[in-house]
This record gives structure tokens, sequence and C-alpha cells, in this order.
């Protein structure tokens, strides 16, 4: 991608995040915890933080599931949608992500939204399943690529009529329109997408975003039945 764009939309982003987003009020200190901690810099925007708790608010969103803790950025934003009786249950593979984001959701104040589980997520998802868990209002998936078609599965059986599914970094740079690549990562968002174009459960589109970290895009999906 030209730098000349890059740059641009960088500078884009700190406009609108400087006008729309009050200081303070983005979690910074977590993002600062995140680099301070060597963490891989792959959280959302602040902006697409905001986005999402926009979402949850709008759909009044009281179970949320979230499939990618990382360092809980966008745990925290999620979580701050939602009243104080609701829960956001994130699922993180790396038991040190998970304490790093739990430090950050208690100097936030909004530890007692959240449920941390550590493991693999479709074990955990399997587990939560098993456990018949009430349906989630509002699923983020935002982990490993090449696992999304089966996180996608696992996603309806936890899901209700109305349920939103958001799934993040589906455009990879533009190098999802390309079916020959090995890469799983892209494979695992194409065969996602595949599925939910033969679910006639879900209603779904896509969004391609630009932003200061890169080209790429949410899939935002409605369980309709």
């Amino acid at each position: 991608m030209p730098k000349k764009a890059k740059d641009i939309w960088k500078q884009v982003d700190q406009y609108f995040a400087g006008a729309l987003i009050a200081p303070g009020d983005g979690f910074d200190a977590a993002l600062d915890a995140n680099r301070k901690a060597d963490l891989p810099a792959i959280d959302v925007t602040p902006l697409q933080g905001k986005f999402l708790e926009i979402l949850v608010r709008a759909t009044g969103a009281r179970r949320v599931l979230e499939l990618g803790t990382l360092g809980g950025y966008s745990t925290l934003w999620l979580a701050r949608a939602l009243p104080d009786d609701g829960v956001v249950v994130s699922l993180e593979l790396e038991p040190r992500h998970a304490e790093i984001a739990r430090d950050n959701l208690k100097a936030a104040r909004l530890v007692h939204r959240t449920e941390l589980r550590i493991g693999a997520a479709a074990d955990t998802l399997a587990a939560l399943v098993n456990e018949h868990a009430a349906p989630f209002d509002f699923i983020f998936i935002d982990a490993d690529k090449a696992g999304y078609p089966e996180y996608l599965q696992w996603s309806l059986k936890l899901s209700r009529p109305g349920t939103l599914i958001v799934a993040d970094n589906v455009v990879r740079e533009g190098k999802v329109i390309d079916p020959e690549n090995p890469d799983p990562n892209i494979q695992g968002v194409r065969r996602f997408t595949e599925m939910i174009t033969a679910e006639s459960r879900l209603s779904a589109t896509a969004l391609q975003t630009v932003a200061g970290k890169g080209y790429d895009g949410f899939v935002i999906a409605v369980v309709i039945r």
C-alpha cells in the first residue's frame, strides 16, 4: 500500500478520534500497558472500538461473546456498552494475554462485567454449548482467521434470532479475493464467507475499512431465524 495513502488514513483516524472520543475516554492506559507488555500491535483502533460499543448499545445487548481477548482493549469497549448486570465472555488462548487483559479491565473498573476463559477457542466454545449457556446477543470474532469457519459453527449454536455477529480482519489488504492464496488466514476467511452465504439463518454484509493500521474490514451478520 502506498505510504502516502497510509499517512492520510492515519491522519483521518486521528482527526475523527480527536473529535469523537473524549480525552481519557479511549482506554489509552490499556493501549500503553499492551505496548509495554510487548503484545502484538493488533488491537482494534479507538474508532473501531467505539464502533463496537455503539453496535452493542444499539442492539441492547446484555450478553456478549468475544473470541480473542489479547490485552482486553476491545473487551473494554464491549464491556462499557453493557448494563451493570451484563457480561462479556471473552476467550483467549494465551494465559499471559488474559492476565494483562484482566489488569486492564480492573484499572478501567469494568472487570465485574467480564468473564475471561483461557484455552483454545474451539474448546471453550464447546464447553459453553455443553454448559447450556444462554444465547449471546452480540458476538465479536477476532481470533485466528484460519479458525473462523469453526467459530461460526459454534457461534450459531450460541445465538438466537437477532444475535449480531461481527468478524474482524476479513479483507486482509485485499488478498481475500485470491482463491489460490495459500495463506490459511485467507482461506479461513473465504471458507467463513462461503458458509455465511450458504446459511439461511444469516443475513450479512461486509464493510471495507482503512485506518492507520492499514486496509481491512468487517463482516457483519444477523441471525434472522
